[in-house]
Parts: C-alpha cells; sequence; structure tokens
C-alpha cells in the first residue's frame, strides 16, 4: 500500500526536488509552501507521514505541530536549520518524532521516513488473531494493534516513537533501560540521534501522563545510566 507524505516548506526548489526524490521512491506526495495551507490540507486530507520545516511564514512549523497535536498522533519529521540546538530540543518536546538538519541529502530523508513508517507499524502490530495482547501494568494499558495508550481509564495520546520508549520501558518493570536501549527501541539500529532527544521524549511522555493524573511519577531517571519504569 503507498504511503502518502506531505512535505511542507517555503522553499520551492526544495519542494519540487524532494517531491521528485520520494515519488520515485513510490510515494505519494503533497507539498504545501507554509503552515496555514499545510494545516488546512491536513485536516482535509490526511496523510500518513508529514515532513515540516521549522521557519515558514504566516504559520512556522512549531505552531503548525502544536496544532495538529491537538487532535492528531501523525508522523512527523522536522527540517530544522543547521546547529540549531534550540529549535530540535523544542520541536521533540513539542511532539515531534524525528529531526533533520538542514542543508541534508534526499536518501537521508527517504532512510529515515522509512524507518519513522516501519516504527510505526512496529507500534501497531497490524491486527490479527496472533497479535499481541495489551500489555498491561497496574493503571497503565498499551494497545498495540490499535496503538492505544490510557493511564486509569484515561486516554494519553502518544506518538509513534512515544509509544515506543514507554513500551520498552513498561515491558520490564524495574529494569534499567540506558538511552542507546531506548535509542534502539524506538529508532532501530541503523539510526543514531544523541541522548538529549531521548531525554526530550520522555519529558513529553511524562507531561502527558500528568495531564491525565498529576501524581504519575512512574517513570524514574537514574543520572548517569538511563530509565526505569517502576513496579
Amino acid at each position: 500500500m503507498t504511503n502518502t507524505i506531505a512535505l511542507v516548506d517555503d522553499d520551492q526548489n526544495i519542494l519540487t526536488s524532494v517531491s521528485m526524490a520520494l515519488e520515485s521512491e513510490g510515494f505519494q506526495v503533497r507539498t504545501y509552501k507554509d503552515g496555514e495551507e499545510a494545516l488546512r490540507g491536513l485536516n482535509q486530507r490526511p496523510v500518513d507521514l508529514a515532513v515540516l520545516d521549522i521557519k515558514m511564514p504566516r504559520l512556522d512549523g512549531m505552531e503548525l505541530l502544536q496544532r495538529l497535536r491537538k487532535s492528531s498522533t501523525l508522523p512527523v519529521i522536522f527540517l530544522t536549520s543547521k546547529d540549531d540546538e534550540v529549535d530540535e530540543v523544542l520541536g521533540l518536546r513539542m511532539g515531534a518524532d524525528d529531526y533533520i538538519r538542514k542543508p541534508f541529502s534526499q536518501r537521508l530523508l527517504i532512510e529515515r521516513i522509512r524507518a519513522l513508517l516501519r516504527r510505526q507499524d512496529l507500534a501497531q502490530d497490524e491486527f490479527n488473531p496472533q497479535s499481541e495482547a495489551p500489555l498491561v501494568r497496574g493503571e497503565l494499558v498499551l494497545d498495540g494493534a490499535r496503538h492505544i495508550c490510557s493511564w486509569a481509564g484515561k486516554p494519553v495520546p502518544l506518538t509513534v516513537t512515544e509509544f515506543l520508549i514507554l513500551r520498552a520501558l513498561a515491558v520490564r518493570p524495574g529494569h534499567v533501560k540506558s538511552r542507546d536501549q531506548l535509542m534502539d527501541a524506538a529508532y532501530g539500529d541503523n539510526i543514531y540521534v544523541d541522548d538529549r532527544t531521548i531525554d526530550s521524549h520522555i519529558k513529553r511522555i511524562r507531561k502527558k501522563f500528568k495531564s491525565a493524573d498529576d501524581q504519575f511519577s512512574k517513570i524514574e531517571t537514574l543520572y548517569g545510566v538511563g530509565y526505569r519504569y517502576r513496579e
């Protein structure tokens, strides 16, 4: 089944060259030149994944992501300015799944897109009679078949990356997971992200659970070691 990618950037050269590269790899592509145009289009015609530039006129990538996250866990890759760590950290904390610094190679972007779509399939576990049962840890329920997370009966909307990180922690409560192990669980063996990326995802997960329960404290930080899910 062909995946549809939304490409949002105010640089027409990027829209043209990247969309051609993606289409040559078998993807369907919808291009948008700014955030406002993209928001209208994505609300009317959902896609499988979005690639968003951060710095755009009218509605920038940060604001677009914030609005999308009110009703969607759509996988998102940010395009950030070279060496702009502030953009990367803010984007991850707001719910982006991945980021790529400009200038970037089209092959790298295509590999990241494929990896994120594979992670989404892994998180959702195609429904079939052999599909794994939901993971239950006290008040926590993680249903991979339907990509649903809940805490004490309240829904907690997680992105693909957040879902995979939390599942890696909750599968073995009390056991410490290093950042490298969480990186492998969420991104796969062939993609490297730095420690700050994992930390930002953990902060985002905690924030979402605290919205459902302000006493939530199940994810513990072991400084210099990693994270664990409390039994």
